[in-house]
């Protein structure tokens, strides 16, 4: 099979990894890719959002189906965009691509079929927001409706902080905001839980937990993420069916009773208090770094999966996973998540190899006169499995150190939650 996969981060280098190792496939593209796909794939530079020079690039080039990584041409419909031109596609379409695309929408769902979220209001204007605001106890979360890179959230302690929040938002900090949604604050452990469905049967797809502030100890802004592992230390039977019969059944029928159907990756995120689960967000694809942390540990054919997905016979397949522990790490620029340079080269690259226990996956960097530059905030995936998680940070650390990249940072203390 000829593959197209849309994106250029980690977790789209990650996907092309697993793809690239297929039987069945034949040759694998990347648009546009980045340094690390250009190893394993061919990329082709061509905007995620031109959905027109897309299709002529599938059409022409034959492509018998394309993987979307990203959530940004979900929510902006490439899926539909493309199957209207008969191109078969991985993905969910527009509609239901509102599950991340709009935060409202989704709590929408949770409050009529009675999924367990954290109890919201809706504001329309900043005024409305902070007059409910100054009635009403803190911490409290403060969320932008839309995309927003996973940036979009404050966890206020205060008013003033709460008030700050609400401006940002409505003076377009993530785009235009028409709307903004307030949050009780839940307490308890975070946990991403993933599900692959091909619109009429799902199976589970692993779990992992993420670290999204920039600091240790989890402190400081929120970023994309800064480093993950997996399995979550969290998951047992009782809790995951919790989480399919009151959370992941529920909102697979609010789909199939608008008249959808959901093909692809959702992720689940949770928090976990007393082995009860409460949905924080659904995101309509793999998280980032979530699946470079997952999917060095599958057993099965990915791209197997993924064709019966979009074949509607994702039942005829069972999942099989390595028993082994997997962590990532993510090497950041300077400055990051906010100000930081760009097309800094990364020297001593080539000093650092990828073997079966042990992946580098490139998020922004790009090639340029033989050199590996930085182009983005979070650079460089760095994933070790063994058999347990201490062991695969100590790698994971070794290899980073070995870089020496100036320019760069990390988080030495992922995993702390499970490594005593």
């Amino acid at each position: 099979m000829k593959i197209a996969i849309l994106g250029s981060g980690g977790r789209e280098h990650a996907i092309a990894d697993k793809i690239s190792k297929s039987s069945k496939l034949k040759k694998l593209y990347c648009i546009p890719g980045n340094a690390g796909t250009s190893h394993i794939a061919e990329n082709i530079n061509l905007e995620i959002t031109d959905f027109d020079a897309i299709y002529k690039f599938v059409e022409n080039y034959k492509i018998d189906l394309v993987i979307v990584g990203p959530e940004k041409p979900l929510v902006d419909g490439v899926v539909d965009f493309l199957e209207k031109k008969n191109i078969k596609v991985f993905g969910p379409n527009k509609k239901v691509a509102q599950l991340e695309g709009s935060k409202i929408f989704t709590k929408q769902i949770c409050k009529k079929y009675n999924i367990p979220t954290a109890k919201f209001g809706i504001f329309e204007t900043a005024s409305q927001a902070v007059d409910f605001l100054k009635k009403t106890k803190m911490p409290l979360v403060v969320k932008a409706d839309g995309l927003a890179a996973g940036k979009g959230v404050y966890i206020c302690k205060d008013l003033e902080s709460s008030k700050k929040a609400v401006d940002e938002i409505f003076n377009g900090k993530f785009g235009i905001a028409k709307q903004l949604l307030i949050e009780e604050f839940l307490e308890g452990d975070e946990m991403s839980y993933f599900v692959l469905s091909d619109g009429k049967f799902f199976r589970s797809f692993n779990t992992a937990q993420d670290h999204k502030r920039v600091g240790e100890g989890d402190v400081g802004k929120n970023t994309g993420g800064m480093g993950a592992y997996s399995p979550s230390g969290l998951n047992n039977p009782e809790l995951e069916k919790k989480i399919i019969d009151q959370i992941v059944k529920p909102t697979f029928k609010a789909i199939n009773e608008i008249g959808e159907s959901y093909k692809g990756f959702l992720y689940v995120g949770l928090m976990i208090k007393n082995n009860e689960p409460y949905l924080v967000e659904f995101n309509v694809r793999m998280g980032d770094p979530e699946c470079q942390t997952i999917l060095p540990l599958l057993k099965s054919d990915l791209l197997d999966l993924i064709v019966s997905c979009c074949n509607k016979s994702l039942e005829k397949h069972n999942i099989e996973w390595h028993e082994k522990k997997s962590l990532c790490i993510v090497l950041c620029s300077k400055g990051y998540p906010e100000n930081y340079s760009k097309n800094i080269a990364i020297l001593n690259f080539n000093k650092l190899k990828s073997d079966k226990s042990n992946f580098i996956f490139h998020a922004g960097t790009k090639v340029a006169k033989n050199e590996i530059l930085a182009t983005g905030g979070r650079v460089l995936n760095f994933v070790s499995i063994s058999d347990n998680f201490k062991n695969s940070r100590d790698q994971v650390i070794e290899k980073i150190e070995k870089l020496n990249w100036e320019n760069g940072f990390y988080r030495k203390d992922i995993g702390y939650k499970i490594i005593n």
